[in-house]
C-alpha cells in the first residue's frame, strides 16, 4: 500500500512579508521631513531677502549661504535633534526601548540619523537653488563644493549633539533653550580677533576675494564631526573609551585651526588680475573676478570718453585692484560690495557711476588741503567734473531751489558760480576746449592751486 506524502502547507503571505527597517520608517514618517522643510524655508527666506548682495559672485553667494547655515541652520538643527532625542521620554516608552534587541548605539542612530539626513537635504536644496540663481550673473570663478560639504557635516553634527542633549536632559523646553544658547555660542566668537574665532563656523565670512587653503575644509570637518562623534560614542557606545579617538581628532584639528588663524585664507588668484578695454583712453580695467561687468562699465563711461577724445595728459587707465592706483592710473569707482553700485550684473545708477569716474581723474580727487581750500581751483575742478559727467545737473537744480527757499544767498551764489564756470567750459570751441583740458589734466595731481589754469 502506497502512501502519499502530505503537501506542505502554503506559507502565510502576511508572515512572509519582511517588516520595513525602522530607519526607513523614521525617514518617511514623524518629524524628520518637517524639520528638513523648516530648515529649507528658513535658509531660503534669509537668502532671498539679501539676494541683491550675492547674486553675481560665487564667493558672496557661498559666504552668505555658509553664514545663514551656521547661525540659523545650526541652532535649528540642534533644537530638532534635541526634540527628537526626548521623544521616548515624552511618550513614556523608555522602558520598552531598553528591552529592544538592538544595541544602544544602533537605536540612537536609527532615531537621530533621519533627522540629520532631512536637515542636510533641506540645506542642499537651498544651496542648489542659490547657486542656480547666481549662475546667470557670474563671469569668473567657481563654487567651492568642499565648503558645501563642510556645511552639511556641521548641520549633521549639530543634529547629533542636540539628540544627545535631548536624551540626557529631562525638560520639555530643552529644545528651544538649546537653540537660543547655540546662536550666541556660534555668532559671538566670529567677532573676535584671535585664531580661536575660527573654531566657530560663522567666522568664515569671506569667500569673495579670498579662498581657503586646501586643508581647511578637512580641518573644519574633523573639528565639528569629531566633537559630534565623540559625544555620540560617549553616550551610546558599547565601550565609551572609543570616544577618545574622534575627540583626539577634534582636538588636533582645533589646535591647527587656532594656530593657523587667518593663514587659512589666501588671495583669490583672479582678485589680483584685471580685464581691460584698451580701445578707449583712459583704458577701462575691471577686476577679473567681475569680468562680465566690463561692458556695463564701458557703456556707463561712454559719454565721459567721448568728451575726452583728443585730450592729452590723461591717466593711462582706470584700474580695479585692491592696492592703490599706480602712476598714470586712476581708481575705478567701486563695483563691490554687490547690492550697492551693482545688482545682478547691472549698474544701479550709471550717471552717478560716471560722475565718480570723472571725479577720480580730475583735481577734485584726493586733493590736498591747499587746492581744496582755494575757491578758484575748487571751482575749476568742479566744473571739469560736472562737464565730463553732467548727469547730476538735476541735483544741482534742486540744491539751488532749496537754497533760495531757505534764503541762503551765499550757497545760491556758489551754485550759480559753479554753473557759470561749467557753461564757460561748454561754450568753448572744440579745439580750444581740448587744448585747455590738456593743460588742466597736466596739473590734476598738482597741489599748488596757482598751477590750475583759469576758466
Amino acid at each position: 500500500m502506497t502512501t502519499t506524502a502530505a503537501a506542505p502547507a502554503a506559507p502565510d503571505s502576511t508572515a512572509a512579508l519582511r517588516a520595513p527597517h525602522p530607519l526607513r520608517s523614521e525617514l518617511l514618517r514623524g518629524s524628520a521631513p518637517w524639520t528638513g522643510t523648516a530648515v529649507a524655508v528658513t535658509l531660503g527666506i534669509s537668502l532671498a531677502a539679501k539676494a541683491a548682495q550675492w547674486q553675481g559672485s560665487w564667493g558672496e553667494t557661498q559666504t552668505l549661504l555658509h553664514v545663514v547655515a551656521s547661525l540659523l541652520g545650526g541652532p535649528l538643527a540642534a533644537a530638532a535633534g534635541c526634540w527628537q532625542g526626548g521623544r521616548e521620554r515624552r511618550r513614556g516608552t523608555g522602558e520598552l526601548r531598553a528591552t529592544a534587541v538592538r544595541g544602544t548605539l544602533a537605536q540612537f542612530l536609527t532615531a537621530a540619523v533621519p533627522t540629520a539626513v532631512w536637515i542636510v537635504a533641506g540645506y542642499a536644496l537651498v544651496a542648489a537653488g542659490a547657486l542656480a540663481a547666481t549662475w546667470p550673473y557670474t563671469s569668473a570663478g567657481r563654487p567651492l563644493l568642499s565648503w558645501m560639504l563642510v556645511d552639511a557635516v556641521f548641520l549633521a553634527a549639530m543634529t547629533l549633539l542636540g539628540h544627545v542633549v535631548g536624551r540626557l536632559v529631562a525638560w520639555r523646553a530643552a529644545a528651544p533653550a538649546l537653540a537660543v544658547c547655540c546662536y550666541p555660542l556660534l555668532g559671538v566668537p566670529s567677532y573676535g580677533t584671535g585664531g580661536a574665532r575660527h573654531l566657530s563656523p560663522a567666522s568664515a565670512s569671506t569667500m569673495g576675494e579670498m579662498l581657503p587653503v586646501w586643508w581647511q575644509p578637512i580641518a573644519a570637518i574633523a573639528w565639528m564631526g569629531g566633537l559630534a562623534a565623540a559625544a555620540v560614542l560617549a553616550y551610546a557606545g558599547r565601550h565609551r573609551s572609543t570616544a577618545l579617538l574622534p575627540l583626539t581628532a577634534a582636538a588636533v584639528a582645533a589646535a591647527v585651526v587656532v594656530q593657523s588663524g587667518d593663514g587659512m585664507w589666501r588671495d583669490h588668484p583672479l582678485s589680483r588680475k584685471q580685464v581691460c578695454d584698451t580701445a578707449v583712453r583712459p583704458h577701462i580695467c575691471v577686476n577679473a573676478l567681475y569680468a562680465g561687468l566690463l561692458s556695463e562699465v564701458r557703456s556707463a563711461l561712454g559719454g565721459l570718453h567721448g568728451r575726452l577724445a583728443g585730450v592729452e595728459n590723461l591717466p593711462v587707465r582706470f584700474e580695479d585692484l585692491p592696492a592703490d592706483p599706480g602712476p598714470g592710473e586712476a581708481g575705478l569707482p567701486m563695483l563691490t560690495p554687490l547690492g550697492w553700485s551693482v545688482v545682478r550684473g547691472k549698474l544701479t545708477d550709471p550717471e552717478q557711476y560716471a560722475w565718480e569716474a570723472a571725479a577720480a581723474i580730475t583735481g577734485s580727487h584726493d586733493a590736498c588741503d591747499a587746492r581744496r581750500s582755494d575757491e578758484r581751483a575748487l571751482r575749476v575742478d568742479t566744473a571739469v567734473t560736472e562737464w565730463l559727467a553732467p548727469g547730476r545737473a538735476r541735483t544741482e537744480q534742486d540744491s539751488l531751489r532749496w537754497a533760495l527757499e531757505r534764503g541762503d544767498q551765499a550757497e545760491a551764489a556758489d551754485i550759480s558760480a559753479d554753473r557759470a564756470a561749467r557753461d564757460r567750459l561748454a561754450a568753448m570751441p572744440d579745439d580750444a576746449r581740448r587744448a585747455w583740458l590738456s593743460r588742466y589734466f597736466a596739473t590734476a595731481d598738482n597741489c599748488d592751486p596757482k598751477d590750475v589754469p583759469a576758466l
